[in-house]
């Protein structure tokens, strides 16, 4: 939509349309869209007269020739032939290297489009706004839409639909990255749709696209017609061996200590996010100003981009309420917002607000108002519309009238009601609510539930609250609660993560946040997680990960469920709390317990009587959340931070204000701390009698695949057999063994050990079963997937004629190994088992003992000394390595004792300290 600044009245023309109709209008001012075969407007510019100008006024017709002209000229500029625009570039410093910016190449018709590029990643974003405003409301009508298209990476979706479908989590999580620095820019009172889209069209693995996305969002829009304050622009901050880095390489974050992404204009910070492990808040606040500076550099930028290329804004669009709706509004409710504003609760304060705004759309509605948006269907102002009158009446002097002309009494007019929409009436009596409560926290210093700017709200805690899960726990501050849950499984539990990198990724640890319409006291509609549950889960699992243990000191996978059951603000910091004491109710072994608590504050307190230094609100509810200018959430414990995010409703905060909220809302988590400590019933700190068992082992590399099996066959078959739930393996020989009950778990275990074993020689084994009889031996299983030749000669102590006179498929018996030849082969001998081979060769033993060491009765009982390994082999466990040995230990050991060394268990054993974890791997109970 191109703008025509040759005249005062805006033309909006587009050469190309061929479906444009004659004339059509929007509701602000007369924006007209003209079309070049609609030839009553064409001989309206010759002939001054249509039958359409004896319905407007001569202020109208004098607009609209205005408007007719200018068309004509654009028409004629247009005439001639037409080249393509060239594309502008602009390379921006960005920390170590420049991304590239570059506009008018890709999407030249959208009201602005810009693409992005650092390394091999490019960004490409567009921003188009609807030709008609929408209804009027408090939400401005953004909406934001991030893809990452597999094919940035030379890749297809692993699943059955090859098309990129609904956002994934991660690229819905982007989109709020976009649309939260964004939105407090936008002008109030412009109401045309506007959709910012953004693609991943190439990403190379080392330069994440995200940041890039909200700067490439933050340029389009201010080339776009979209009216806004400023240009935002979004870095990530990393903290690599105690050095900041501006975007650093995702190699470099796998070091990173810190991952911070910032958005904001060249003068203040809209918008921070970010996740590190105990950090300072000091570090902190180094961190955002150098994100700042990085930020104010390409605004910067970005400006010299705008002024070159960038399009008029739609500053004629803009529709505010009528300035003098704020005074009637004022002296009609200010007395009894004053007292409504004094209710504690919220339920019953939601009722008075909603009862007193009832109150006063009767009064400035009259019950059925008539809107000025319908007088020929132009939205016009009381005044243009008197203005109007007054052009086309004659006032006629007593005494000068003609016979039949109409008397026109002289009296001046009466004042009339004013009469004002149902929109505007709502969105004036919201404004001015937020303003008496703003007024109340400054001049009064007390808030509506009577706390200091400070304060905490109660708190009230409670561990093991479901019997059946493996972990529970009920947060309560104020009126807001969660309910967290935690489940322990094995990896088949874990989140699939799919992105953009060719590689598999699992979560072993996430957090699941619901935010149901009753937890309000409201009706709504329930289906998949909208994007501000999506949002708040990932800021509570962020904050909450620091502190779980390694995967090898405990292999779970933990899932966390938080339930918001009654809200009224700080909803998500109520499920970092909920989520810390239900991790530990279900034995999780955590480093240490943290909380979370939200900030709010009130920038201009010089409005109300204030000195105009900014006031900092500990633990804000819902209403201070909506009617402030600052939301800023903070978890961690009082060493340090592990995740934070803060949005700014208003122009931007600077650092010493941030540093302020900071420090108060450390002193805010010290507290929670504390009264988190008084859980009661308290965490159990052991793992429940319902969760699963979990054996790790280690066994040969090699042998992994003998594990499996062709095609996974012998895996299924031991779980099959030994009724364990699932068994996974490794690359690097680690065995995981889940299940119910320790029985299981053993049976499995002997089972692997036998399929892993290395046989040696002097080994002897029970119970072997005849797999196959030839004419001159038998082949025996001595464990599965290890079968050996018995000679005919090592059958038995007497001679024999044929094998399978003596022996068939299926008979067991007991055989010693002998040789284990260059091929692997194994040589079984089951004479050497036999008594009369055992008694020739024991005197013969015997005999050279007795010559060597004179002890005849000594050497008898030496000879006959034999270890056993129930219930399938006897070997020399000397004799084999030292992994084979401790796995042969394990099967003679009972179940109480438990693996030693070469593998670890988590299990339930009942014995006097109930629930541990073998090893030492972390003391529960």
């Amino acid at each position: 939509m191109l703008a025509n600044p040759s005249t005062s009245t805006t033309l909006h023309y587009r050469p190309n349309s061929t479906h444009n109709p004659p004339f059509s209008h929007t509701s602000h001012g007369c924006k007209l869209s003209l079309s070049p075969n609609c030839p009553r407007f064409t001989n309206f510019a010759k002939s001054k007269c249509s039958s359409l100008s004896l319905l407007l006024s001569r202020r109208k017709r004098e607009r609209l020739v205005t408007v007719v002209k200018a068309f004509e000229d654009t028409s004629a500029v247009n005439d001639g032939p037409q080249s393509l625009p060239q594309p502008i570039s602009v390379k921006i410093p960005v920390g170590d290297r420049h991304i590239m910016v570059e506009t008018g190449h890709l999407g030249r018709q959208a009201s602005g489009s810009v693409t992005v590029t650092d390394g091999e990643t490019i960004i490409y974003t567009s921003v188009c706004l609807d030709d008609f405003p929408s209804e009027p409301s408090d939400f401005y009508p953004l909406s934001v839409n991030y893809q990452e298209r597999f094919s940035a990476a030379g890749r297809t979706s692993g699943g059955f639909f090859k098309r990129e479908g609904r956002l994934k989590d991660h690229e819905v999580l982007i989109c709020r990255l976009i649309d939260r620095p964004l939105r407090p820019t936008m002008l109030k009172g412009f109401y045309h749709e506007t959709q910012i889209l953004s693609w991943v069209l190439s990403y190379d693995g080392l330069h994440s696209p995200d940041s890039l996305a909200v700067t490439a969002a933050g340029i389009a829009l201010a080339l776009s017609e979209v009216p806004n304050t400023k240009v935002i622009a979004g870095v990530r901050v990393g903290l690599v061996d105690n050095k900041f880095i501006v975007n650093p390489t995702t190699k470099e974050m796998e070091e990173s200590k810190l991952d911070l992404l910032l958005a904001g204009t060249d003068s203040a910070i809209f918008m921070i996010e970010g996740y590190c492990n105990f950090l300072p808040e000091e570090k902190l606040l180094e961190a955002v100003q150098i994100g700042q500076d990085a930020v104010r550099t390409i605004c910067n930028e970005v400006n010299a981009l705008v002024k070159k290329c960038g399009k008029p804004k739609m500053l004629d669009a803009i529709k505010l309420p009528p300035p003098e709706l704020y005074k009637h509004m004022e002296e009609i409710a200010g007395d009894e917002l004053v007292k409504v504003l004094q209710i504690r609760n919220k339920v019953p304060r939601r009722k008075a607000l909603q009862s007193l705004e009832e109150k006063v759309l009767s009064i400035l509605t009259e019950k059925g108002y008539v809107s000025k948006d319908q007088s020929f269907g132009i939205p016009e102002t009381v005044a243009d519309l008197l203005e109007v009158e007054e052009e086309d009446e004659e006032v006629v002097v007593d005494g000068e009238v003609d016979e039949g002309d109409v008397h026109i009494k002289p009296n001046g007019r009466k004042s009339s009601p004013s009469l004002f929409s149902e929109v505007d009436v709502k969105l004036v009596f919201k404004e001015v609510t937020s303003k008496f409560l703003r007024r109340r926290i400054v001049e009064g210093g007390k808030r509506s539930d009577g706390r200091t700017p400070e304060g905490i709200r109660p708190i009230d805690s409670s561990c093991g609250l479901l019997p059946r899960a493996h972990g529970s726990a009920l947060f309560t501050r104020g009126e807001t609660q969660s309910l967290a849950v935690v489940t322990l499984g094995d990896k088949q539990m874990a989140q699939r993560v799919d992105n953009l990198v060719d590689e598999e990724e699992f979560k072993r640890f996430y957090l699941q946040y619901s935010f149901p319409p009753s937890c309000v006291g409201e009706v709504g509609r329930i289906g998949a997680p909208s994007r501000r549950e999506i949002g708040h889960g990932m800021l509570a699992e962020r904050a909450l990960e620091p502190i779980l243990p390694s995967e090898n000191d405990f292999p779970y996978t933990v899932r966390v469920e938080s339930t918001i059951t009654e809200s009224n603000g700080s909803s998500s910091m109520a499920s970092v709390c909920g989520g810390c004491l239900a991790l530990q109710d279900a034995g999780v072994p955590v480093k240490c317990m943290i909380a979370g608590i939200a900030m709010g504050m009130v920038l201009d307190t010089e409005e109300f009587g204030g000195d105009g230094t900014p006031l900092i609100l500990s633990d804000i509810t819902g209403s201070e959340d909506a009617s402030g200018d600052m939301d800023f959430k903070v978890a961690g414990n009082e060493d340090g931070v592990t995740a934070f995010q803060m949005d700014i409703k208003v122009g931007g905060i600077t650092l010493p204000v941030m540093r302020t909220a900071l420090l108060q809302a450390r002193d805010g988590r010290k507290h929670i701390l504390a009264e988190m400590l008084k859980c009661s019933p308290s965490p159990s700190k052991r793992l429940s009698k319902y969760a699963p068992l979990i054996h790790v082992m280690k066994v040969n590399p090699e042998k992994v695949n003998i594990i499996i099996g062709s095609g996974g066959k012998k895996v299924k078959s031991i779980i099959e057999e030994t009724g364990v739930e699932a068994i996974d393996t490794q690359d690097d020989g680690i065995v995981k063994i889940t299940a119910k009950d320790m029985s299981s778990i053993e049976k499995s275990i002997s089972i692997i050990s036998q399929l892993t074993m290395v046989p040696a020689v002097g080994d002897i084994y029970k119970n072997c079963e005849i797999k196959s009889v030839a004419p001159y031996g038998v082949f025996v299983e001595i464990a599965p997937g290890h079968e050996g030749l018995c000679h005919i000669s090592e059958l038995s102590s007497n001679w024999l004629p044929k094998a399978e006179d003596a022996f068939k498929v299926g008979d067991r018996v007991d055989v010693k190994l002998i040789e284990v030849n260059g091929k692997g082969q194994l040589r079984l001998s089951r004479k050497a088992l036999l008594p009369e081979a055992t008694s020739e060769k024991s005197s013969a033993e015997q005999q050279a003992r007795d010559l060597t060491e004179g002890n005849t009765e000594q050497s008898k009982d030496k000879s006959r000394a034999t270890k056993f390994v129930n219930p399938t082999k006897v070997d020399s466990v000397e004799d084999a390595p030292l992994s084979k040995k401790k796995a042969y230990k394990r099967l003679t050991s009972s179940a109480r004792d438990g693996p030693k060394n070469s593998s670890t268990t988590v299990s339930s054993i009942a014995s006097k300290d109930e629930n541990s974890l073998v090893n030492g791997e972390a003391k529960i109970g």
